[in-house]
């Protein structure tokens, strides 16, 4: 089955609903001469709202659907009917979508919680009806206003994602695998590098309920923070993680050292946010199953001083010890 595709930068043209326009209208009824003006008012315009949603993961609604508008509000009538309200035209995006100017220059809003609305563009009011004209000396108005009218506006939505922990590493160092045995994702794994093209998502529940986001980040490659490769595209995923775990190869199988690929994922994040380094992180050492990975874990405490958590993602083996680490860091650090 054809994978769907993972976007999270688009642009969207946004229009809130024109308002109903007021309406001129007199009482006529037998036995009620002079009856008056009874036109209602106009309906506002429906508003254009951009909300947040856990369950969304992509902006690519947005992609093939990117002319949001909202609603006309209805005109008013006579009998001092007022005019509906435009519907509102809500579209829900993934938590950790940043809206900016169609320019790109100032940032709109930042949709970080599950629920978190904003208005992109609002419905325009209804118009008067002309009773609002009637005194003791204009008992007969004919005035009354159109509605307001609304003019389209130019959005970009980029897609940062919002994740408590975000999986680093380089290609091939087994973070998909890793992911499949923590939470409920299954992102395609396969014995060659760059497999996972997009980042994926994936909820580890914990038995005392508690859930934490994991993104399973691309694997970065060296000079990823000047943009080679998709190198910048994935970076801007990591920014919203909270917590980082940096998944390392130990027993080099790509013929890499894996103390150079630490100390070359922190160059890479270090050049791309310095903050980065600056959050909570575990270390993993996968593919301990492997007799290479044993020989070079030592080698690899000496160069980097870290101890990190032993694992074999393929086997299982270590998944509980990592998990029971993780959630300690994550209350720890109050990430839940």
């Amino acid at each position: 089955m054809k994978a769907r595709r993972f976007i999270d930068n688009v642009t969207a043209y946004v229009r809130g609903g024109p308002g109903g326009d007021g309406c001129i209208s007199f009482r006529r009824e037998k036995y009620v001469p002079r009856g008056g003006p009874d036109g209602g008012n106009g309906g506002h315009g429906g508003n254009v709202i951009l909300k947040a949603c856990k369950d969304v993961d992509s902006l690519i609604s947005v992609y093939y659907s990117p002319h949001l508008r909202a609603g006309r509000g209805v005109h008013g009538k006579g009998k001092t009917l007022h005019g509906k309200k435009g519907e509102d035209k809500i579209t829900l995006l993934p938590l950790g979508t940043e809206i900016w100017d169609g320019e790109q220059t100032e940032l709109l809003c930042e949709l970080l919680e599950d629920g978190q609305e904003f208005i992109a563009s609002k419905g325009g009011l209804g118009g008067l009806g002309n009773p609002n004209w009637a005194t003791a000396t204009h008992q007969t108005p004919r005035e009354f206003t159109r509605g307001e009218d609304t003019i389209e506006r130019t959005l970009r939505l980029e897609l940062k994602i919002a994740a408590d922990v975000g999986l680093v590493g380089f290609p091939n160092a087994g973070k998909s695998s890793l992911l499949t045995r923590i939470s409920h994702a299954h992102p395609k794994v396969a014995a060659y590098a760059f497999t996972t093209l997009n980042p994926i998502i994936g909820t580890i529940i914990f038995e005392d309920y508690t859930r934490l986001r994991v993104a399973d980040i691309p694997g970065l490659i060296e000079g990823a923070h000047k943009g080679i490769g998709l190198g910048h595209d994935f970076l801007r995923h990591i920014e919203r993680s909270r917590l980082l775990m940096f998944i390392i190869d130990m027993a080099g199988v790509d013929g890499r050292e894996p103390w150079d690929d630490y100390a070359k994922l922190l160059t890479e994040l270090n050049e791309h946010n310095p903050d980065l380094l600056e959050r909570p992180s575990l270390v993993v050492a996968n593919k301990m199953d492997l007799q290479a990975a044993q020989d070079n874990l030592a080698e690899f405490r000496t160069e980097t001083g870290t101890d990190p958590i032993c694992i074999s993602a393929e086997l299982e083996e270590g998944i509980e010890g990592l998990k029971e680490a993780l959630v300690k860091m994550a209350h720890q650090h109050r990430l839940v």
